[in-house]
């Protein structure tokens, strides 16, 4: 195994841009190893100065919508205006044996040896919201070696890919026409929290299905309530393909920008996200110790026979872990 390094070799390599060592700043972020955790935590503090400074955009969509060939065109128009870009992009873990695929380096290659972009792939682990465990320290990372922009896409959507909007400032929905009824493919919640819906392949003889599309998408979107952040989501046409709507699509997100930086809403909006992040992190530490406990460990095995058995309620077995737990941390 290779060997940590010091704090501040860390945190000098990272704030200069050393590409080599903000990977091996994740990868210690990522460890669930005791040292590791504590060496990261300050890391992170000592490098919080640098962060935030950055437009963090989430990127997501039903499956075969073509997310990474859409984050590669986008991520290289972004570089065409020297904008440095760092995309994280998440790949599914197994349930049963833990392991993911990693692959969307392979399939973003001409991003990812553009010397202005950088991709990170994590597994998500058994993390829920389509994000992995330590993406927002990834974030932040990312922000102090540089990167002005920072592209999160999830796994995929659903009801429980949500968490990426309370860790972007523009969430960006990606869909496609002529998939039979698009409203039914798309869950309620995510379509009133995108900032904006993109109709991607809008090409050959699509075009015509995604125009069709952008007014289904519209009426809809005017049956929800208005958004805090005052900006009219608007619906879209893309082509990774073709390489059009990209440049319109990349206004419309400065233009969101700019309203509500004015507004307030942008620094309202980061406020809230780093609430929910402290939370979440203290639900996170609470379920690490449960289950990292020894005695919770012992306990647990001989519980979870009695459950499987029949002999015990799930939720009365939970409920008598729980009392055990609290008395050992008492």
């Amino acid at each position: 195994m290779r060997q940590r390094l010091s704090v501040d070799a860390y945190l000098e390599g990272i704030l200069s841009g050393d590409r080599v060592i903000l990977s091996r700043g994740i990868t210690l972020i990522e460890s669930k190893l005791k040292n590791d955790r504590q060496l990261a935590g300050e890391l992170l503090n000592k490098l919080l100065p640098a962060t935030g400074k950055s437009l963090r955009i989430g990127i997501t969509g039903v499956p075969g919508v073509g997310k990474s060939s859409f984050i590669e065109t986008f991520g290289k128009h972004l570089t065409s205006l020297d904008k440095k870009i760092a995309v994280l992009t998440i790949d599914p873990s197994s349930k049963k044996s833990g392991g993911s695929i990693l692959a969307d380096k392979t399939r973003m290659e001409n991003l990812a040896h553009d010397p202005l972009a950088y991709i990170r792939p994590s597994a998500s682990g058994l993390s829920l919201g389509g994000v992995a465990r330590n993406t927002r320290e990834t974030m932040l990372l990312c922000e102090a070696a540089g990167y002005e922009i920072i592209i999160i896409e999830t796994v995929g959507v659903g009801q429980s890919e949500t968490l990426v909007r309370g860790m972007s400032d523009f969430f960006l929905l990606l869909m496609l026409a002529g998939a039979g009824d698009e409203l039914q493919g798309i869950k309620k919640g995510i379509m009133e929290m995108a900032d904006a819906v993109a109709i991607n392949k809008a090409d050959g003889k699509n075009k015509v299905a995604a125009q069709q599309a952008v007014g289904e998408y519209q009426k809809a979107l005017h049956l929800f309530p208005k958004s805090d952040s005052e900006f009219a989501t608007h619906v879209v046409t893309c082509s990774a393909l073709e390489n059009t709507g990209i440049s319109e699509l990349w206004e419309l997100i400065r233009e969101y920008q700019n309203l509500t930086t004015k507004n307030g809403f942008f620094e309202k909006n980061r406020r809230n996200q780093n609430l929910e992040w402290m939370h979440d992190h203290i639900r996170q530490t609470l379920v690490d110790q449960f289950y990292e406990n020894a005695s919770m460990k012992k306990a647990l095995k001989s519980t979870e026979k009695l459950v499987s058995n029949g002999k015990e309620l799930p939720l009365a077995a939970a409920q008598r872990m729980l009392e055990i737990f609290l008395k050992t941390k008492s």
